[in-house]
């Protein structure tokens, strides 16, 4: 296998093995097998949470996921990362366990009048803030098959459905139930102002997953949907951000979570993106040698899919909701170093409230870029001379001066 093939590819498959071996062993952790495992039916209070799958697509698994006996308070845990970010890791994969991951195939164009009405009671489920009592009967006994990966939180058994019926009426807002019954606004559209209207990503990822937003709605695998919405939601909150000031000071925020250590530099300028991952030995997905990579964007924006998935997205997600918070643009440098103590893979959103946590704490002010960068340098446990030559975009800012600078 080529060095570092594992990070690259975080259980896609490249190495070209029909499973991955770091995700089974998470899956055979015996301290997550729930108590629905074997059962021909379920009855529990969902987040509410839907799953779109994306193996033989158009053609996927999709449906409910449902935690056994567990009351509201106790399942809108599992969906909300306020409350996961009280957790530790091994508490978070036997929570999240819980979650049966209850499917029937559907082709993905069918989200319209579905031929299948599993998928409508689905996107009904969907629709709720609250979690909605349900009850599943299932084919075949549940099994208990774990999923984990790079971009999904950690998910519990699955079951082929038969049936399903939502026991009490879904709460839906009234932003979200205008939007999904407009269907002449497109997806992005629907996307923006539903952020703007304060509806929770973990809300908006599943209505657009379930195929629920848009002109032209179908269905999205889950993991793909996440980082979408992380996109759209960026682009748009970009675009008000390149109307506004730059920043007027060199700014510096420290934090993380899990094991993921965040350094952000803030740089009086029009913004640009940079991401430095660097993922230390012995983390989830490494080796023995650490490895290091970088993308970025400059003024003109992001072309193409990013190389470090979607963490990027996220990444940049959580800094355009600083910048449109205080109503400046800047260029925005940030180093995510991923430690040992980051042994299971979480998902994406690590990523997104990491940063968030991150920018939660007081700023750092310095007089000048190389000042911060030498701060920076004494939280972050790779030497500088590692992770610095990745730095394409901070490099270009350090040495190019702006025409302000000659005012």
């Amino acid at each position: 296998m080529k060095e570092n093939l594992c990070i690259k590819c975080k259980g896609k498959g490249l190495c070209g093995r029909p499973y991955c071996p770091i995700l089974e062993k998470f899956k055979s952790i015996e301290s997550t097998v729930t108590k629905s495992s074997g059962s021909t039916s379920i009855f529990g209070a969902s987040p509410p949470s839907v799953f779109v799958g994306r193996s033989n697509y158009p053609e996927v698994m999709a449906g409910p996921m449902i935690p056994s006996g567990l009351t509201g308070d106790e399942s809108m845990q599992l969906e909300d990362p306020r409350e996961l970010l009280k957790m530790g890791i091994q508490e978070i994969i036997s929570s999240r366990s819980q979650l049966v991951r209850a499917s029937t195939s559907v082709n993905v164009r069918n989200a319209i009048n579905p031929d299948n009405p599993l998928i409508e009671k689905s996107q009904e489920l969907a629709l709720s803030k609250k979690p909605v009592d349900t009850e599943a009967w299932f084919n075949k006994p549940i099994q208990n098959k774990l999923k984990f990966d790079n971009v999904l939180t950690p998910m519990g058994p699955t079951g082929e459905l038969k049936d399903f019926d939502i026991v009490d009426n879904p709460k839906v807002p009234k932003k979200v139930d205008a939007l999904v019954y407009d269907t002449d606004a497109l997806a992005k559209d629907a996307i923006s102002e539903l952020w703007g209207s304060n509806i929770p990503n973990e809300h908006i990822t599943r209505l657009f997953s379930i195929g629920l937003l848009g002109q032209e709605r179908r269905l999205v695998p889950t993991r793909w949907s996440i980082t979408a919405v992380d996109d759209l939601a960026g682009k748009n909150l970009l675009g008000s951000i390149r109307d506004h000031q730059q920043l007027n000071e060199v700014l510096v925020f420290s934090g993380g979570a899990f094991g993921n250590h965040f350094e952000i530099l803030f740089i009086p300028r029009a913004f640009s993106f940079e991401l430095i991952e660097v993922w230390m030995p012995q983390t989830v997905w490494s080796g023995a040698d650490t490895w290091i990579e970088s993308d970025s964007e400059g003024v003109t924006g992001k072309k193409g899919y990013s190389n470090l998935a979607g963490g990027y997205y996220a990444a940049r997600l959580s800094a355009l909701e600083y910048l449109n918070r205080i109503k400046r643009q800047a260029t925005v440098f940030m180093v995510r170093e991923i430690r040992p103590e980051y042994w299971a893979p979480l998902g994406v959103w690590v990523v997104r409230e990491g940063v968030r946590e991150a920018m939660k704490t007081q700023p750092m002010v310095f007089e000048s870029v190389e000042k911060a960068l030498e701060n920076m340098s004494t939280r972050i446990m790779t030497p500088n001379a590692k992770w610095m030559k990745k730095a394409e975009m901070l490099s270009d800012v350090r040495s190019q001066r702006t025409l302000d600078s000659y005012l």
